[in-house]
């Protein structure tokens, strides 16, 4: 049977919700028809995915699974139905995300000469939600940073980017032009450590900042740099972000003993516009390594 991409939306407010109650408040509708349209789900699929108690609503290990890969499918879906809307309009429309530190004029201005045909538009992104940008169809290419999910996505590489670490300008550290990132191991990473695994120092315990969904890191850069700035930690970044993102009370020292980000450029597998691959070996020619 297939699934029924409105119960999932309803099912995924409902977990991010913790509570049917407030989910269907999210959603405009009553909560005894939410709870039918969830049963009802759990009939399609065979399992349960909630359990109640007095703590409120939570997943079981099946609904864990549902909600992990409910999210892409719900983006896959809006992507589609932006996509066909799109290519029924009579002008053929050609959407590049980029990201701080990566410039793309010149590949623009050459591709806008390539193709005339296209409607270009430029829209920036971050490297927090990169992935969105490509599931939801808000783009149709992107510049992105590595690592990215490549089951999901073509990925041309393009160049490595060293990384910097942003520290409060009154860190003892400071005045520093490059440090190694052992020396920073009584300094708190304000990010998640997968971000650098060469990181074997301190991580927060406690809030600091803004939190993201694990209470523990804050969410966006911005955030990131105002906890820098006041002296909670180190943030680390790639160094092409580092001037777009430029404060006075923080500074940005040469990282060593991490490996660099891979700066790349990305679009949905399976797509067969013509224009992707052309843009992407315009990419590859202009960005790329130069041939030996």
């Amino acid at each position: 049977m297939d699934l029924d991409m409105r119960r999932v939306r309803y099912f995924v407010a409902v977990a991010e919700e913790c509570s049917f109650v407030r989910a269907a408040s999210r959603l405009y509708m009553t909560q005894p028809a939410l709870s039918r349209q969830i049963r009802a789900l759990e009939e399609d699929l065979g399992v349960v995915l909630f359990l109640r108690d007095r703590q409120g609503t939570v997943l079981t290990r099946a609904g864990h699974q549902l909600l992990e890969d409910a999210r892409p499918m719900l983006a896959m879906s809006q992507a589609v139905q932006q996509r066909v809307r799109t290519a029924s309009r009579e002008v053929n429309h050609f959407t590049i995300g980029f990201m701080p530190g990566v410039i793309v004029t010149p590949i623009v201005r050459e591709f806008a000469r390539m193709a005339p045909q296209l409607d270009i538009e430029v829209v920036h992104t971050s490297i927090t939600d990169q992935v969105d940008f490509l599931l939801d169809g808000r783009v149709d290419v992107c510049y992105v940073r590595l690592p990215l999910p490549e089951a999901m996505f073509e990925v041309v590489p393009l160049f490595p980017e060293p990384r910097v670490v942003a520290l409060s300008t009154a860190h003892p550290l400071a005045q520093l032009k490059a440090v190694h990132v052992e020396d920073l191991y009584d300094t708190i990473l304000l990010q998640d450590p997968r971000d650098v695994p060469e990181w074997r120092g301190r991580v927060p315990r406690d809030p600091v900042a803004p939190q993201a969904d694990t209470g523990r890191f804050p969410v966006t850069i911005e955030e990131c740099l105002e906890a820098v700035a006041s002296g909670a930690g180190c943030y680390v970044m790639p160094a092409g972000m580092a001037g777009f993102y430029r404060r006075d009370d923080v500074t940005c020292l040469t990282l060593e003993g991490v490996a660099p980000r891979t700066v790349a450029l990305a679009y949905t597998k399976h797509r067969t516009m013509p224009e992707l691959h052309q843009f992407a070996e315009l990419s590859r020619r202009m960005l790329g390594p130069d041939p030996d």
